[in-house]
């Protein structure tokens, strides 16, 4: 945790990397235009938990949706073997 708040103190980082809360002031449903594959892993202590029904209406091309068992907001850290269990399996039907 240290090592993430100096290397975001020291490289002036930290108004960059805030920027993703600022720009999510919008809604869930305005996203416009994404026309790529996307996957959506929903963690169970995740800030936000989509709904697959909500997912399927924001995101036209969704190719993946599971709930898994563990997790939150910082599942790539906190649970890494699963994080990358998950994103394999997304993108797997595109390979």
């Amino acid at each position: 945790m240290l090592d993430n708040i100096t290397l975001t103190w020291l490289t002036n980082t930290g108004i960059s990397s805030a920027r993703l809360y600022w720009e999510n002031k919008l809604g869930f449903f305005d996203v416009k235009d994404v026309k790529v594959p996307a996957g959506l892993s929903v963690f169970p202590r995740e800030l936000y938990q989509a709904p697959r029904t909500w997912a399927e209406q924001a995101y036209p091309k969704l190719i993946y949706f599971n709930e898994v068992p563990k997790g939150n907001h910082f599942a790539a850290w906190q649970e890494p073997a699963l994080f990358t269990t998950e994103v394999r399996a997304a993108f797997r039907s595109l390979r």
